[in-house]
């Protein structure tokens, strides 16, 4: 029987010494921390925080006040320029290109026939100055929009052809035009 007394103390003694050890440790570690207050730093950095944001807030709406007066300027000042720049000269396209022209007629690009012009339609390119601003890969999708049969197309020349109609360089148009062979280099 001592032998069993003895093997419970072997387990108890060590286990309360623990457990006085840890309550010991807790209470001084707990005693000797400081708890440092920052609170007041924290609400200085807030306020900032706020007026920055203030400011931030009002140089965007100055900004976007000021772009929509500007584009709106802008727009205002450019579309009456730009139709006095490139009117359209029926009768100096009919003579250069020796048959009737009608305005934004993108038939009149080599390259272009009815059924690419009615594709273009739809894709919302309708004027040559529309055109001469598309890209040449927009160009190819709308393309490849139509099927198999008009990736035999390329569209490479057709925004530069564009521009020339706009801009009324009829003779320049013509002189390319003969120059190449259905708008192939």
């Amino acid at each position: 029987m001592d032998f069993e007394n003895m093997n419970i103390w072997c387990w108890l003694i060590p286990l309360l010494t623990g457990l006085i050890c840890g309550i010991l440790g807790y209470l001084i570690g707990k005693g000797s921390s400081t708890t440092i207050d920052n609170s007041a730093e924290l609400n200085t950095w807030k306020d900032k925080n706020a007026k920055l944001q203030a400011d931030l807030d009002a140089c965007n709406n100055k900004l976007t006040t000021a772009s929509t007066v500007a584009a709106a300027a802008t727009v205002a000042a450019v579309a009456p320029a730009v139709e006095k720049d490139h009117p359209f000269d029926a009768e100096a396209a009919k003579i250069a290109m020796r048959k009737p022209i009608q305005k934004d007629d993108l038939k009149v690009i080599e390259g272009i026939g009815p059924k690419i012009s009615g594709m273009f339609h739809e894709a919302g390119i309708k004027t040559w100055k529309a055109l001469s601003e598309t890209a040449v890969a927009r160009c190819q999708e709308i393309l490849a929009g139509g099927g198999e049969r008009y990736k035999v197309h390329n569209p490479a020349s057709w925004p530069m052809q564009a521009k020339m109609c706009y801009e009324g360089k009829w003779t320049e148009l013509i002189k390319w035009q003969d120059e190449h062979d259905h708008g192939k280099l």
